[in-house]
C-alpha cells in the first residue's frame, strides 16, 4: 500500500493542471465563439454552448475522477498515519472522504447537465460540488492540526485553514446571490434588473 501511495503522488498535480486547463480552454473557446462576455462569466457559462460544451464536459468529468483519486489517496495516507500514531477517530477521516466523493459526483453532474438545458439538475450538482468541497477542505484542515507536528508543520496547517476560510467566505454569498436570480441566458445588459447579483455570484463562483 505504501508503494501504491508513493506512485499516486502525481495525481494532485495532474488534478490542478488538468482542471485549470479545462476552465481556461473552455473560456477561450467560448469567448472566441462569441458565446459569453469575456468579463467574469460563470464557469458554467463557458460550458453551455457547443463546441466548448463538449470540451468542458469531457475535461471536467476527468477532473472529477482525478479529484476522487486524490481524495481516496489522502484518505489512505491519513489512515496509515493514524495507525502509526493515533491522533483522530477514523470516522472523522471517513466522513471527509465521503464529503469529497459526493463533491466529485456534483462536478460530474455539472459537466453533463448544462445550466440552460437542465438548470435544476445543474444547480443541484453545483451546490453539491461547492458545499461538499468546502466541507472536505475544512475537515482536512482540522485533521492536519490534529496530526501536527508529527505529520504536518504548523505553517502547512495554517495555509490549509486559510484556504478553507476563503472557500467558506466565497461559497455563502455565491449561494445567496444565485438563489435570488434565474439563469435563462448568457448575455446580460448592464442596465438589466439582477445584473448586480449576477456579477456578485460570478465573482464568488470563480473564487
Amino acid at each position: 500500500m505504501l508503494c501504491f501511495l508513493r506512485g499516486m503522488a502525481f495525481v494532485p498535480f495532474l488534478l490542478v493542471t488538468w482542471s485549470s486547463a479545462a476552465f481556461i480552454i473552455s473560456y477561450v473557446v467560448a469567448v472566441l465563439s462569441g458565446h459569453v462576455n469575456p468579463f467574469l462569466p460563470y464557469i458554467s457559462d463557458t460550458g453551455t454552448t457547443p463546441p466548448e460544451s463538449g470540451i468542458f464536459g469531457f475535461m471536467i468529468n476527468f477532473s472529477a475522477f482525478l479529484g476522487a483519486a486524490t481524495m481516496y489517496t489522502r484518505y489512505k495516507i491519513v489512515e496509515k498515519q493514524n495507525q502509526t500514531s493515533y491522533f483522530s477517530t477514523p470516522v472523522f477521516n471517513l466522513v471527509s472522504l465521503v464529503l469529497g466523493l459526493v463533491g466529485c459526483i456534483g462536478m460530474g453532474i455539472v459537466a453533463n447537465f448544462q445550466e440552460l438545458a437542465v438548470p435544476v439538475v445543474h444547480d443541484g450538482g453545483a451546490l453539491l460540488a461547492f458545499v461538499c468541497g468546502v466541507g472536505y477542505t475544512l475537515l482536512q484542515s482540522i485533521i492536519s492540526y490534529k496530526s501536527c507536528p508529527q505529520w504536518n508543520s504548523m505553517s502547512t496547517c495554517h495555509v490549509r485553514m486559510a484556504i478553507s476560510a476563503v472557500s467558506c467566505a466565497a461559497v455563502v454569498p455565491m449561494i445567496a446571490c444565485a438563489s435570488l436570480i434565474s439563469i435563462t441566458k448568457l448575455e446580460w445588459n448592464p442596465k438589466e434588473k439582477g445584473v448586480t447579483l449576477r456579477i456578485s455570484t460570478e465573482i464568488n463562483d470563480d473564487i
